[in-house]
C-alpha cells in the first residue's frame, strides 16, 4: 500500500522506536500537522489484560477538564415528563420515549451518546441489535443508565468520554483537538491515563500498561514514556 509524501515525511520526523516524555510527544505531534482541519488527539493504550475473561475487562468513563472540543449529540430516553424536561434543559439534543424508540428501531442513529432512565431499560434493551454493534447501548457502568438525567447530560456535553478495552487488549480514546494548547492536551491525557490506571483489574498480574501511543487523526503514532503513569 502506497503512502503519501506528507506521511513519509512525518514518519522520518519521529523515532518510532523511542519513547518520548508526554510534553515532548505532544509538542512533536502538533509540529507534524499539515492538514487544514482540526484533528482529534487520539490515544492507543496497549494493556496486559485478556479481554476474553470477564474479570479483565477494562471499562469506564472520565471527565476531561478541558473538554473534547467536539459537539457531542446526546439523546435521552425517559417516560417521565419531568425527566424529559430536565434532559432538554441540560442540553440534550432530543428527549422522549415512544417516538424516539420507534425512530431508533427503524435505524435512526443520528447521535453520539444515548442516556436512559432505569425504568425504560426493558424497552431500550430490545434495541440491542441496533445499538450494540455501534457501542450506543446505555450502561450503568458508564453513567448512561441513571435517574440523574441532568448530571449525565451535562457531564457528557462538558467532555466526559468512555474508554473500553477491545478484543486485542487495546483502548482507543480521543482526548481533545490539536488546536488545544499543549498544556491543556497534556492535562486531558494525564486525567484520562490516571483513570485507566485506576481501572486496573485486581486479577491482572505482570505488566498492566504495555505501550502508550499518541497521535493526531492524520499523524504518525508517537510512543510515550510509560514510567510516569506507572509510578
Amino acid at each position: 500500500m502506497s503512502i503519501s509524501k506528507r506521511h513519509k515525511e512525518n514518519l522520518l520526523s519521529c523515532d518510532r522506536n523511542s519513547e518520548y516524555n508526554l510534553k515532548e510527544a505532544v509538542s512533536l505531534m502538533k509540529s507534524l500537522s499539515s492538514v487544514k482541519f482540526d484533528e482529534s488527539v487520539d490515544l492507543s493504550i496497549n494493556l496486559g489484560v485478556d479481554p476474553r475473561h470477564a474479570d479483565q475487562l477494562v471499562r469506564g468513563t472520565v471527565s476531561l477538564p478541558n473538554g473534547t472540543g467536539k459537539n457531542v449529540r446526546v439523546v435521552v430516553i425517559a417516560k417521565d415528563d419531568d425527566k424529559i424536561s430536565l434532559a432538554k434543559d441540560a442540553g440534550a439534543d432530543d428527549a422522549g420515549f415512544d417516538e424516539l424508540l420507534s425512530k431508533i428501531e427503524k435505524g435512526w442513529l443520528d447521535f453520539d451518546v444515548l442516556v436512559a432512565t432505569p425504568d425504560v431499560m426493558p424497552q431500550v434493551g430490545k434495541l440491542g441489535r441496533v445499538l450494540g454493534p455501534r457501542g450506543l447501548m446505555p450502561n450503568p457502568k458508564t453513567g448512561t443508565v441513571t435517574a440523574d438525567i441532568s448530571k449525565a447530560v451535562s457531564e457528557v456535553k462538558a467532555g466526559r468520554v468512555e474508554f473500553r478495552v477491545d478484543k486485542l487488549g487495546i483502548i482507543h480514546v480521543a482526548v481533545g483537538k490539536l488546536s488545544f494548547e499543549e498544556d491543556k492536551i497534556c492535562e486531558n491525557i494525564n486525567v484520562c491515563m490516571n483513570a485507566i490506571m485506576k481501572a486496573k483489574p485486581s486479577s491482572v498480574k505482570g505488566t498492566y500498561l504495555k505501550k502508550f501511543t499518541l497521535s493526531s487523526t492524520m499523524g504518525p503514532g508517537i510512543r510515550v514514556d510509560r514510567k510516569s503513569f506507572i509510578n
